[in-house]
């Protein structure tokens, strides 16, 4: 058995599965039925797209987003997108993020009044 830590204000969609059971590679050490266990760590702040899948031993930093159906191999830094099959940073998230996504909301808000 193997923890999995999840931050605060972590969303994820449907069918995302974490994993932290791993087997050896060689087949007959395999067949003797041998397992391991990897902490799965997951930040803050964090967006997990549908259809995810995080591997055993992977951590996830704060202020992260996954695209959905990516297959986390790999461990992804803070502030970043990242997705793919392997999961890959994309690019950092930045203040015209923080810029673009204040704006949507305030629009937002505004239809909501009138």
């Amino acid at each position: 058995m193997c923890s999995v830590t999840i931050g605060d204000d972590v969303f994820w969609g449907p069918r995302v599965c974490v994993y932290t059971a791993g087997h050896p590679i060689d087949a007959k050490v395999r067949n003797t039925q041998l397992e391991f266990g990897r902490k799965v760590s997951i930040g803050s702040n964090v967006w997990i797209g549908g259809n995810t899948v995080i591997n055993p031993g992977v951590s996830i930093g704060d202020n992260v987003v996954i695209g959905s159906g990516s297959v986390v191999t790999k461990d992804i830094p803070s502030g970043v997108i990242a997705a793919g099959c392997p999961c890959k940073v994309l690019r950092k998230i930045d203040e015209d993020d923080r810029t673009y996504w204040d704006e949507q909301a305030r629009k937002y808000k505004d239809n909501k009044r009138n």
